[in-house]
């Protein structure tokens, strides 16, 4: 008989190496994010956090202070949210091992993702990072040990070695490894949940994972941010984890920060997509044979801690709202779409297009308005000018520019609007910086204009720059 499974606990991811918003940023948010329908947070510091003794190395410019991360949890304890940290403790451990102090600690030497499994130094760093998350969430029922996407797992000189003995291969070494990681974590912190991410499980065998003994130690959470997912396939998955022993489970779907690395605006439709497909796999799921324990909507900042940020926050709060509300009511349906106006303040529902017209009212709004405008029309405005008119183009080309040339005449056909454009663009992008200041630290402000502002607006400056020069030899 087919029954509707609960998907479990709602948590709002929290991606917080890229674009770490202030406390009092978060203090708008966790209301908000209550109203709409989340049990709680799933935090990932990875830099923020305030590490200390031998890992103070590991803290960002603005990492969150002690006294911060205890507001955190207050903060989320009075809108009713529990607080899951995440560390990672295998893969994606970048900025750790980046470090020159930690770099002998890598898997393979020249790559610092993946930790090499194989030394004692590595469990003990592990420990210490846990130790001190821990020390300040005396609260925390749960702990996600991420674990995902270890790539070149093996292929350093050691794990080369111990998989040249009989009967070793890659999986074996991925289980030992996370058990180790559990094991010790469970030992010094025995009331805890251990969640791990599932993508380095999902090609094992069913035998393979049930005599691993992995199933009393960690929940594994199957993350699939797809629109398209493919449900039969995932009913399957969760039947073979269910048959390994792995009867508890978490999924994750993503309501931002999965579309493209350099993504900055996000397209409601492509979510929503995704938690109805999820919503679908729960409600294909025979009865009773598997617990679902929760969702956790993920919204990545950067693919990775060297990459480029990716949608902000405030830009994927509309996501955001739309899918926490589909997940409370089934469906994406009238009730939903009117708390989903309510909360955001926003008249009208525009779900199937990254540039959006009506912005609402919600905390950041102003911020997603400016990044959508500067996104959608900067660029195209800046080419209209510099390409698309003719006389720019015809009289005052790349060529005639490098020569410091021009018809005199045709200057005025160009050059008024090219200079009113710099003048409006320059205002908006000042306001962006101000509001985008309130949210965030500078560092986030500055990349963010970087990365996505500055260089049409370098070019435009350096054509009037060109410009200026070649006329001041005219006269």
């Amino acid at each position: 008989a087919m029954t509707s499974t609960s998907i479990g606990k709602k948590l709002v991811h929290l991606d917080l190496k890229g674009a770490p918003p202030r406390i009092s940023y978060l203090a708008q948010l966790f209301p908000l994010f209550s109203k709409l329908g989340a049990d709680g947070l799933l935090v990932e510091y990875e830099d923020m956090f305030p590490y200390g003794g031998i890992l103070e190395v590991l803290r960002a410019k603005h990492a969150y202070s002690p006294d911060e991360i205890k507001q955190i949890q207050h903060l989320a304890k009075s809108s009713g949210l529990e607080v899951i940290p995440l560390i990672q403790t295998f893969g994606h451990m970048e900025f750790v091992l980046k470090h020159r102090q930690f770099s002998d600690l890598r898997e393979v030497s020249f790559y610092p993702s993946a930790i090499n499994p194989h030394r004692q130094q590595s469990l003990e760093l592990l420990q210490a990072i846990t130790d001190q998350v821990m020390a300040l969430h005396p609260e925390a029922q749960c702990l996600h040990l991420g674990a995902d996407e270890v790539h070149l797992l093996g292929q350093g000189e050691e794990s080369q070695q111990w998989l040249s003995l009989h009967g070793n291969n890659v999986d074996g070494l991925y289980l030992s490894h996370m058990k180790n990681v559990a094991e010790q974590v469970l030992s010094a912190h025995p009331h805890l949940t251990l969640i791990m991410w599932d993508d380095m499980l999902r090609g094992m065998s069913q035998d393979f994972l049930r005599e691993s003994g992995i199933a009393g130690l960690v929940q594994p959470m199957i993350w699939d941010y797809n629109p398209a997912l493919n449900v039969e396939q995932t009913v399957h998955l969760i039947e073979k984890y269910q048959q390994s022993g792995l009867s508890k489970l978490w999924v994750a779907s993503s309501f931002k920060g999965s579309t493209e690395v350099n993504q900055c605006l996000t397209c409601i439709d492509n979510h929503v997509a995704n938690h109805m497909q999820w919503l679908k796999v729960v409600s294909a799921l025979p009865e009773g044979m598997v617990e679902i324990q929760g969702i956790a909507v993920t919204g990545w900042q950067r693919y990775d801690h060297f990459s480029v940020l990716c949608e902000l926050l405030p830009v994927g709060l509309p996501s955001l709202a739309a899918c926490l509300q589909t997940l409370h009511h089934g469906v994406f349906t009238d009730n939903a779409q009117e708390t989903f106006r309510q909360c955001l303040g926003i008249s009208s529902l525009e779900t199937d297009t990254f540039v959006r017209q009506d912005f609402g009212s919600f905390p950041g709004s102003n911020v997603a308005q400016l990044v959508t405008q500067i996104t959608a029309y900067l660029k195209p405005s800046v080419d209209r000018v510099l390409e698309g008119n003719r006389y720019a183009a015809g009289w005052f080309s790349p060529y005639h520019r490098k020569r410091k040339f021009v018809h005199p005449v045709m200057v005025q056909q160009f050059e008024p609007e090219a200079r009113g454009l710099l003048l409006k663009w320059e205002s908006m992008i000042e306001e962006l910086r101000v509001v985008m200041g309130l949210l965030y630290y500078p560092d986030t402000v500055e990349e963010w204009l970087e990365e996505y502002a500055n260089p049409v607006l370098d070019c435009l400056r350096s054509f009037l720059r060109d410009l200026q020069e070649t006329v001041e030899l005219l006269q």
